[in-house]
């Protein structure tokens, strides 16, 4: 039951701490919309789009104003492409993605995701028409995004899958060379990919969810960091546990606040509320940086000794308090580190503290990967691929979500500036160190490790 009280006392939170709920995204299922005529499977989808998602907006309008909640984005994930799309090639893939940004354009849908595949195993045909369709699809639409699922702790690492995407990544950052790559920006790389993420660009609808379902994400930076602050500020001995526990109790508002809105918003649109995401995703805004946390914590500059540890810190009390707060926490729920989306992080990456290296030590504590990660645009998708396949060997042999959004960056360098804009933020170029492209040319599959086999 939420109380008036824990209401109230979350309301300073978004109205001088930046915390919002940072999405609001409807699953949509289109597996019936799957046929061999493929201007009537566009035909058919945004029509399905149209009367499950038509009122999203406006309700959630609504809703945001009768609460003082502010609502940021509003999405759309659905079933994968490469799913419902089967039997298409890749001219049909690139139509299907058309006719997604246009109803999302229609209905004043800020992105939708899902031109998406599973290929933790092996790829289908449909798989390989997706990849092909990618370079296209992302780079003349607005909207939409996409992700894969290269490797799971079950199933292994797809080495083959991963190679094949990193050349359709390469391609997809030259077409889109006049906004330095941002294309690769709409599209995530994941092992272990979860099925109710409603953040973007990872969303989609996944196998086992409902027809329609409203997932909530809710982020709040500048709230831990000012719950930080405050007990820092106040005398007496403190130590990290102290630290901790009011992380923990932050996230037990937040969450409750994310619940709130979740349910109203399902019920008023008819149809079954999903999760709340509570990740602390931060935007270049001063006040909303995860970065920011860690110096609070004591850590000047993120990147020297002690970094991932304070993030295993605040990841681990996120969890503990969202999971306190609500039966219904899912999706990702932990903390971001998308460096161009951190004015902190990247101003990190600029000073030398940060690199791709210790980066990628903290993702294996973090709720994501490598996110965000301009990186030079002469970075041959080889060497793309091997830093795909490091961070997935993260999450396959720690049983944990990991994932990599890398853009490599057309006609720079490292250290040299790539700036995307909005919420996507800027940064300097990370370098990268080449040498792994014999190892990921052998290809085949990394195997499932051995505590895989647990049933």
């Amino acid at each position: 039951m939420l109380r008036t009280e824990d209401i109230l006392s979350t309301l300073r939170m978004f109205q001088d701490e930046n915390l919002d709920v940072r999405t609001v995204t409807m699953g949509i299922n289109l597996m019936d919309c799957a046929g061999p005529n493929i201007d009537l499977v566009c035909r058919k989808v945004q029509q399905k789009v149209r009367n499950l998602a038509g009122e999203l907006v406006d309700q959630g309008r609504r809703t945001s104003g009768k609460y003082g909640i502010p609502i940021v984005n509003y999405r759309i994930a659905v079933t994968p492409v490469a799913i419902f799309g089967a039997g298409h090639a890749s001219p049909g893939m690139v139509q299907i993605a058309h006719a997604l940004d246009a109803v999302a354009e229609e209905i004043g849908i800020d992105f939708v995701g899902g031109f998406s595949a599973f290929v933790q195993k092996a790829c289908t045909d449909a798989d390989l028409q997706l990849i092909e369709a990618l370079p296209e699809a992302l780079s003349e639409t607005n909207h939409l995004c996409g992700s894969m699922n290269v490797a799971s702790s079950k199933s292994g690492i797809n080495m083959d899958a991963i190679l094949l995407l990193s050349r359709s990544l390469k391609a997809l950052a030259e077409r889109t060379a006049n906004r330095d790559g941002f294309g690769c920006a709409k599209f995530v790389v994941f092992a272990n990919m979860p099925d109710d993420n409603p953040f973007m660009a990872g969303a989609t609808l996944g196998v086992g969810e409902a027809e329609c379902v409203i997932n909530v994400g809710v982020s709040g930076p500048g709230v831990v960091k000012r719950a930080v602050e405050r007990l820092r500020s106040v005398p007496g001995k403190l130590n990290l546990g102290d630290i901790a526990e009011e992380i923990k109790v932050t996230s037990y508002r937040v969450t409750r606040i994310g619940e709130l809105i979740g349910n109203e918003l399902a019920q008023e649109l008819d149809v079954p509320f999903g999760i709340v995401d509570l990740s602390l995703a931060p935007t270049p805004r001063v006040g909303d940086s995860v970065g920011e946390i860690f110096q609070m914590m004591g850590i000047r500059e993120v990147g020297v000794a002690g970094s991932t540890a304070a993030l295993a810190l605040l990841t681990d009390a996120i969890k503990k308090g969202g999971a306190f707060a609500s039966s219904s926490v899912g999706g990702l729920s932990g903390a971001f580190i998308p460096v161009a989306e951190d004015s902190v992080l990247a101003r990190a990456v600029e000073h030398g503290f940060l690199t791709i290296e210790k980066l990628e030590a903290m993702t294996s504590v973090c709720s994501v990967g490598l996110d965000m990660v301009p990186i030079p645009g002469d970075t041959s998708a080889e060497t793309l691929a091997a830093i795909i396949a490091d961070e997935a060997a993260i999450g396959v042999m720690n049983h944990k979500t990991t994932a990599c959004r890398l853009i490599p960056v057309p006609g720079k360098k490292a250290g040299e500036l790539a700036v995307f804009g909005g919420l996507f933020g800027e940064s300097p170029i990370m370098a990268v160190r080449a040498g792994g492209e014999e190892f990921v040319r052998l290809g085949g599959r990394i195997p499932a490790p051995i505590h895989s086999l647990r049933n």
